[in-house]
Formats: structure tokens, sequence, C-alpha cells
């Protein structure tokens, strides 16, 4: 099964399905608590990471090729 991640999901969702994600979001420094509710493409945004090696990481961690 592929994974499927994109900068429309929000935080919160992505951790319902992959929890293992949690380590990604705090190697980039994002706030996966009080932050759970904006989109990964905002938090990266405003979070100054790059979008590309965030979804990169994202789908490693949850299992995918990236």
């Amino acid at each position: 099964m592929a994974v499927k991640i994109t900068e429309d999901m929000t935080i919160n969702q992505l951790l319902r399905l992959y929890p293992q994600a949690m380590g990604v979001f705090n190697t980039f420094r994002m706030d996966s608590c009080c932050g759970g509710a904006r989109s990964l493409g905002e938090a990266a945004r405003e979070d100054g990471s790059d979008i590309r090696e965030l979804l990169d990481a994202l789908k490693r961690a949850a299992g995918g090729q990236g």
C-alpha cells in the first residue's frame, strides 16, 4: 500500500494515521501539539522548513519510499 501524505493534511491527521511521524516533527522542530491543526504546508512555511524535505521524511517514517 502506498503512503499518501500531502501538504494539505494537518499535523493531527498525519499523527493519527502514522504516530511514528512524531520523530520527524521533532527533528524539524515543528509544533505538533498546539500547532497540530495546521496543514503540513502551512506549518512548513511558518516554521521555515522545506516542504519537499518534510514530506519525504514523513513518507519514509510512515513506511513509504519518500
